[in-house]
């Protein structure tokens, strides 16, 4: 099939949300916003209200009472919700960075540990060499003045030592990183210091953090995302994490799960944080359209371990 549709001017973007059954109590502003966040970005929040299984219907709005307003409303939200969590995952990525180097360049003597491939799986095949290129590649292209100084001062070794060059690595490579490395009592103190036992966990708890976090970063819907990664909950934490009902029932793939591990890591490596405290004023706000149950969110989660602390 050719993809055929047509351009639409923000005159016939609005036409055609109205035929579809949204509303416009001011279409002067409703344009003002359609010229500065594209129609398609928006489909992603009308998209929930929409019935998008019936061909016939075109995408018509399941309900009658809902305005471009409440949208935008809605966008809004999602936008200050992503910067919040932002900031956390900044914490904790910066933290993860400084273990890492931390801890396995004082147990191995070594400043290059993490280019030496006996510290690393290789299940799947291969796979040291695809992360090692990564890790090359994300040091070349950094503009950090600390960096250039290395370059400019140093023709060797020619890779700078793990506590520069971690430094300037992605939260994938850094997450792929810590999945890759050789099960140790070095990458067991590095989940435990983030207060969980298993080091598959954690590992799990990275990758997703890293997915989130370039979510985030692209500026994509969170609020009632499904997302790739599946967190893993854990029954045996060293603080108070979720209930073990909670834990059998909470959707792995939604927000809520991902928030309650980010406030324990973050309760963690930063105590006396202020993200519970935002997160909940974030959420008194009186937004139409929102649901918590579209996050994940159980009925109780206030009174669950985490969030009480």
């Amino acid at each position: 099939m050719n993809y055929s549709k047509p351009p639409l001017s923000i005159t016939e973007q609005i036409i055609k949300l109205e035929k579809r059954g949204l509303n416009f109590s001011n279409k002067t502003l409703a344009s003002h916003y359609l010229q500065n966040i594209s129609y398609y970005r928006l489909r992603a929040f009308t998209y929930p209200f929409q019935d998008n299984q019936n061909p016939i219907s075109d995408h018509s709005f399941i309900r009658n009472d809902i305005d471009f307003n409440d949208i935008i409303d809605l966008y809004v939200f999602d936008r200050r919700l992503r910067n919040l969590v932002f900031n956390e995952l900044e914490k904790i990525e910066v933290a993860v960075r400084t273990q890492l180097s931390l801890v396995y360049s004082l147990s191995n003597q070594d400043s290059l540990w993490y280019l030496n491939c006996q510290m690393y799986t290789n299940k799947p095949a291969n796979c040291f060499l695809h992360l090692k290129e990564d890790i090359v590649s994300d040091v070349l292209r950094s503009n950090e003045d600390f960096i250039k100084h290395y370059k400019s001062k140093y023709d060797s070794p020619a890779m700078p030592p793990s506590w520069m060059s971690l430094e300037v690595l992605s939260f994938g490579t850094l997450s792929r990183m810590y999945k890759l490395l050789k099960r140790s009592a070095d990458k067991k103190r590095i989940a435990n210091t983030f207060g969980i036992g298993d080091m598959d966990i954690f590992a799990n708890w990275l990758h997703a953090f890293s997915n989130l976090r370039n979510c985030c970063a692209h500026h994509s819907r969170i609020w009632n995302r499904r997302f790739v990664v599946q967190l893993k909950l854990p029954y045996n934490t060293s603080k108070p994490f979720l209930t073990p009902p909670t834990l059998t029932s909470v959707k792995q793939n939604k927000l809520f799960a991902l928030l309650s591990a980010i406030k324990y890591i973050v309760d963690i490596i930063s105590p006396g944080n202020s993200f519970k405290s935002k997160f909940k004023e974030l959420m008194k706000e009186r937004h139409r359209l929102l649901s918590i149950k579209d996050m994940g969110f159980p009925p109780d989660w206030e009174h669950l371990p985490v969030w009480e602390n």
